[in-house]
């Protein structure tokens, strides 16, 4: 599809508003509606594609209930083009070819600046706002998937606009928008906690101290815990804010920032991230671009990959890098923050500003291609993601950076390991521990979790355990709940395997909530952790299974992340909805994974078969991905 996202609404050319209720305009003037709402959803369903789809693969998505599904197609398909012009809705293989310049509404909140996507007039709305099609349940689930998926882009929207604007000091602007992002979605700890530091920020601490009572108050009553640590860190957190008066000139800011730097790798957090704002204030009065944008990048990345818990504050210090001038760092930092929250539309559009920034710069390539690669692999663009990680690992060879070499192939085994291709990800996987263990040692529990993904594959039930022990007692050792979240679903499935369903199914609950512990945690391991409970669930028949099949329905639908909203359908179909069956098979038809579609269509997921029978079948479930070098 052949469309710029124009930044206003569109007065000329053809114009497409899917968000609320649905439109088109030419030059500004409405067009005819169209007769009957599947028009518009195919429209919807056409303009949210990637790829081309097949007749046939619409007309059973959405004219399964008309007598002839074809003739079906062919008529809406007609009413289609005399909508939007031609589009060249034409041959087997459909896909919208768009006059250039065609404004879409959706495509603006997905992959637009946000600044383009405030200004959408749907921003607020569902997507063909009003309508059901109850007659075709398979094409129902997708909607209602696209809709949760549209308002979690929405909310994204909302939070970097927020940040952005806090960043330049409009602060009454910065608290306006993270108001309305808590009142689209209050329950998530990372909304409250921007509004509470923008309310601070503006110097109403009395509205910050309210704020906060409230958010706890809601997360006891609503979800029956307090919410975490970042709620008073916003309330007393102002970046740039040293304890001791500065000294000046270009040398002390050097000197401060190595200081910082140096000491945050030693594991001093609290005293280097202080001479890290005292290089920020210092970098300031000499005036000097470069080193305000250095200082901002280096305490930002420090909130990210080193303090817990704290990555909304170095999203704050990084948005305040670039009000300054653009740098490839701070925007591949904020592209790794979206990439943990699942904001992969986000996190790609950081990707992209910051690659021609580092044309020249090896090292930086290589960790902007290894995020990019983990989005891609999050998201199921597997081949892509295979790619992208072989370049990453590429560039971390040239620069000579080992850790990076050892990340880039921990989500190159991922990938692997996703795909059913064991061999590969084992030689892999072994390279990625190696590298760790030589200096690294932080890191460690990743790759070698996944490793023993690769074991429990094979029936080496002794290996596979041994592995994820050490992987949990040494996440626990550092302290690292994710690291203890990861190896722990790992050991829920050696429970299974070993035919101990009660201890497995104690180990994954816990998994699960320590996944949850802080709120930047990431959240494809989260709903990897959940798909292995569920998938236990399910077959233990469960009373929570439904209850834990739409939180992970929920999460990877908001999200985007295919192959577990696959995994979801699949799971919802074992309890007797079979139109999530057929959408998780016509979803699976778009992901390039050939163990998924094995999965689909073996029938595995049917309830009469224990648990014993399936994991001979087909004995790997994936392993959760972790924060880069909790992190990288």
């Amino acid at each position: 599809m052949n469309v710029q996202a124009l930044t206003n609404k569109q007065t000329s050319g053809l114009a497409i508003y899917l968000l609320g209720t649905p439109r088109v305009e030419r030059d500004g003037q409405p067009l005819p509606t169209p007769r009957g709402h599947k028009v518009w959803g195919l429209l919807a369903y056409l303009v949210c594609r990637d790829s081309p789809v097949s007749r046939k693969h619409l007309a059973g998505l959405m004219f399964e209930d008309a007598e002839d599904p074809l003739a079906a197609l062919r008529w809406n398909l007609s009413e289609l083009r005399r909508l939007v012009g031609n589009a060249e809705l034409r041959g087997d293989q459909l896909m919208l070819a768009l006059e250039p310049a065609t404004y879409i509404d959706v495509k603006v909140v997905a992959v637009g600046a946000w600044a383009q996507a405030l200004g959408v007039a749907g921003l607020d709305h569902e997507l063909l706002e009003g309508m059901s099609f109850p007659v075709s349940p398979a094409f129902e689930i997708w909607l209602a998937t696209e809709r949760r998926h549209l308002q979690a882009t929405a909310e994204a929207v909302l939070r970097e606009a927020s940040l952005a604007r806090m960043a330049t000091g409009a602060l009454v602007e910065a608290t306006k928008l993270a108001s309305r992002l808590v009142r689209r979605n209050p329950l998530d700890e990372n909304y409250q906690a921007l509004l509470v530091r923008s309310l601070a920020a503006s110097g109403d601490g009395v509205g910050a101290a309210r704020q906060a009572a409230a958010c706890r108050e809601l997360f006891l009553r609503e979800l029956g815990v307090l919410p975490g640590a970042a709620i008073d860190a916003a309330m007393r957190t102002v970046t740039d804010s040293p304890t001791a008066r500065p000294a000046t000139g270009r040398a002390a800011v050097i000197a401060q920032l190595e200081a910082g730097e140096a000491a945050i790798g030693a594991g001093v957090l609290d005293a280097g991230l202080q001479c890290l704002r005292r290089a920020i204030v210092e970098a300031d009065a000499v005036g000097e671009e470069t080193l305000r944008v250095r200082t901002r990048v280096a305490l930002g990345g420090a909130l990210v990959h080193a303090a817990r818990g704290r990555d909304e504050e170095g999203a704050m210090a990084l948005h305040e890098a670039l009000a300054i001038g653009q740098d490839a760092a701070a925007l591949r930092e904020l592209a790794y923050v979206e990439f943990l929250g699942g904001r992969y539309e986000r996190a790609f559009g950081w990707l992209q500003k910051a690659t021609p920034l580092a044309h020249e710069d090896s090292a930086e390539q290589a960790r902007i291609a290894t995020v990019q690669g983990a989005a891609l692999s999050d998201t199921a663009h597997y081949a892509a993601a295979i790619s992208t990680l072989r370049e990453a690992e590429r560039l971390a060879g040239f620069a000579g950076d080992s850790k990076q070499i050892s990340y880039a192939l921990s989500m190159l085994g991922r990938a692997f390991l996703l795909q059913g291709d064991f061999e590969a990800a084992r030689e892999v996987l072994d390279r990625s521990v190696m590298l760790a263990q030589q200096g690294w040692t932080a890191f460690v529990p990743w790759p070698q979790s996944l490793r023993a993904e690769v074991d429990l594959a094979c029936g080496d039930l002794v290996a596979a355990s041994e592995r994820f022990e050490h992987a949990f007692a040494l996440g626990c050792q550092i302290g690292d709940p994710c690291w203890q979240g990861i190896a722990g679903r790992g050991l829920g499935r050696v429970a299974i395997a070993r035919g101990e369903p009660q201890r497995a199914l104690e180990i994954l609950v816990d998994a699960v909530e320590r996944c949850l512990v802080l709120p930047d945690a990431y959240l494809w391991g989260k709903g990897h952790a959940l798909d292995a409970l569920c998938d236990l669930a399910v077959t233990q028949a469960r009373s929570q299974a439904s209850a834990w099949i739409n939180e992970l329905q929920n999460l990877a639908a908001r999200s985007g992340m295919r192959e577990l909203t696959v995994r979801a359908y699949l799971h919802r179909q074992t309890l007797g909805d079979n139109a999530s069956g057929a959408a998780a098979r016509l979803l699976a038809q778009q992901i390039d994974n050939p163990a998924l579609h094995v999965l689909v269509e073996s029938g595995l997921r049917r309830p009469e078969r224990d648990s014993a029978e399936r994991e001979a079948v087909h004995p790997f479930k994936p392993a959760m991905p972790l924060p880069a070098g909790r992190r990288a």
